[in-house]
């Protein structure tokens, strides 16, 4: 009987060894309509992925506000705080959009039309001064004209065609998003914060039951430590940006520098980016004070904004972001270098929260290996 029950479990091992290789087989064989597939079904659940994201950013605003309302003297606000929290967070953010599409961006895309509608005749004016420098200026050097040489030959416009810019734009919002995903996207994410208590207890319980308790203790460690540093890093570094922003808007207006809301919202920006960012938002915006407002103002301009820039590191970031992620600036480098290969202008902004928590996780399992090291020597002894 044995025999015979052993018999049948090697006849169905090897039936589904053999379903599993004709199963591989034609998943290479149509490896693309599965690869269609799969990103179809990712394209219906992508309203679903961007509400969980959105929840995600809004949930500390949404607790610390909470917390708030709880200690109300008011017994309405205090039973209904979990959604008034996030009633409040929604309505700030829907007037911070508001204040955005009606003060900040026309006078950022202003500059902009401005910019590439003008930008030929910028250009020959910068050509013009620069011809007149004496002849053995060192900027007169050989390399330097045949580089001016190369660009009198372009055609600016034919690049910076805002027409066209807006049209891409709007062609890829159009392909990935549309009003009613963003409907779908913003209900979910109400939801998920109403009702996150019930999802993670729900998720606690999942993760307790498949891992074991080690394992789980692990998972709900390094969770807490990489939530914590992601909102502290994404938090500070957007209120960084925004007071380097408004202090070189208000700096460079100062100075008569042009298009100076466009370089303040674009040195803003970049200064998101650790270390690269601020390099590269300087590099442009010296090229358009060049070409905009000749040598004198554009070194003017470098030294205010090296300036500013050198009060944010010092003063202004630290004190934003209180204690620091504790990554050496060797690391930081190599992050933001390997998630700018890798994945644009979204990996270098977040390379540095993910290497801190790669960090994390990489001591711990070193501690533990000496910890084991250690105790082996001592009972050898």
């Amino acid at each position: 009987m044995n025999e015979i029950r052993n018999h049948w479990k090697k006849w169905i091992y090897w039936f589904f060894l053999g379903v599993a290789i004709i199963v591989v087989y034609k998943a290479f064989d149509n490896f693309e309509e599965i690869i269609n597939m799969v990103g179809k079904f990712f394209g219906i659940i992508s309203p679903f992925l961007v509400g969980i994201f959105i929840a995600y950013l809004v949930f500390m605003p949404c607790k610390k506000i909470e917390e708030i309302y709880r200690k109300s003297k008011i017994k309405f606000i205090r039973k209904k705080a979990r959604s008034l929290s996030v009633a409040s967070v929604y309505l700030i953010i829907l007037l911070l959009i508001i204040m955005l599409f009606n003060v900040i961006l026309p006078v950022v895309i202003e500059s902009v039309i401005d910019l590439f509608n003008n930008i030929q005749g910028y250009f020959e004016i910068a050509i013009s001064k620069y011809n007149s420098l004496p002849e053995d200026s060192i900027f007169k050097g050989e390399i330097v004209q045949e580089g001016i040489h190369y660009i009198q030959n372009i055609n600016f416009k034919q690049y910076f065609n805002l027409d066209k810019m807006l049209g891409y734009i709007m062609g890829a919002i159009d392909a990935v998003t549309s009003v009613f995903d963003i409907f779908v996207a913003g209900i979910v994410s109400v939801y998920i914060l109403i009702e996150r208590d019930q999802i993670l207890e729900f998720l606690k319980k999942f993760a307790s039951a498949i891992f074991k308790d080690k394992t789980y203790k692990n998972i709900d460690k390094y969770f807490n430590n990489s939530n914590e540093i992601f909102f502290k890093f994404i938090a500070s570094q957007f209120l960084d940006a925004v007071v380097v922003g408004i202090l070189v808007t208000i700096s460079l207006t100062i100075m008569g520098v042009k298009f100076a809301p466009l370089l303040g919202f674009l040195i803003g920006l970049f200064n998101m980016i650790p270390y690269f960012g601020a390099i590269i938002a300087i590099g442009v915006a010296t090229i358009i004070t060049l070409i905009t407002g000749g040598i004198t103002q554009t070194i003017w301009m470098l030294i205010v904004v090296v300036a500013l820039q050198q009060i944010d590191a010092n003063i202004i970031n630290p004190k934003i972001v209180g204690q620091s992620l504790k990554i050496s600036p060797l690391l930081v480098i190599f992050a933001v270098t390997v998630g700018g290969a890798y994945f644009g202008i979204l990996g270098m902004f977040l390379a540095v929260p993910v290497i801190a928590v790669i960090k994390i996780v990489v001591k711990d399992y070193v501690n533990l290996k000496l910890s084991k090291k250690e105790k082996q020597k001592e009972i050898e002894i």
